[in-house]
């Protein structure tokens, strides 16, 4: 089955793969669900005790915490995209249909710390199907050990 781009067009479609990627590679998993307007962190201007988008859907997102190293989380928006966090880096704006392929990338060690000499500086580096990588600044300070040991 090939991998580089599922689509999941629910969160709750990106919950089951992400289910299945800790199974695959025995993480534990912990998945809390935020469902309603009145629940979900981007919903404000749904208005006060609103529990539905104007379109009369239940917005639902979800977070991800998998156990081991390294440390990684996953909250899943209701518009279809994912902040990751890797170690403590935030990856913001990651399509839900990349989610997956992010995080394979992560849990098989292709993902790298990439060092700059001048100016000094680290961006962690993700590599995506298609020849594309998503890459985040990383301060020097929130280099952890699973970091330091990706650098290239």
């Amino acid at each position: 089955m090939d991998h580089s781009r599922e689509h999941l067009p629910t969160t709750e479609a990106a919950v089951t793969a992400l289910r299945a990627l800790a199974a695959r590679y025995a993480r534990e998993i912990e998945v809390t669900h935020d469902i309603g307007a009145d629940q979900t962190s981007r919903r404000s201007a749904a208005g006060v005790g609103a529990t539905t988008d104007p379109d009369g859907t239940l917005p639902h997102e979800a977070y991800a915490e998998f156990g081991g190293v390294p440390r990684v989380s996953v909250r899943l928006f209701p518009e279809g995209d994912a902040l990751i966090t890797v170690e403590g880096i935030q990856c913001h704006d990651i399509p839900r249909d990349d989610v997956p392929a992010f995080l394979r990338s992560v849990f098989e060690g292709l993902a790298h710390v990439r060092a700059r000499r001048f100016p000094p500086g680290y961006r962690l580096v993700v590599p995506l199907p298609g020849d594309r990588a998503h890459k985040e600044y990383v301060p020097m300070v929130l280099l952890s050990p699973w970091l330091s040991s990706r650098v290239r």
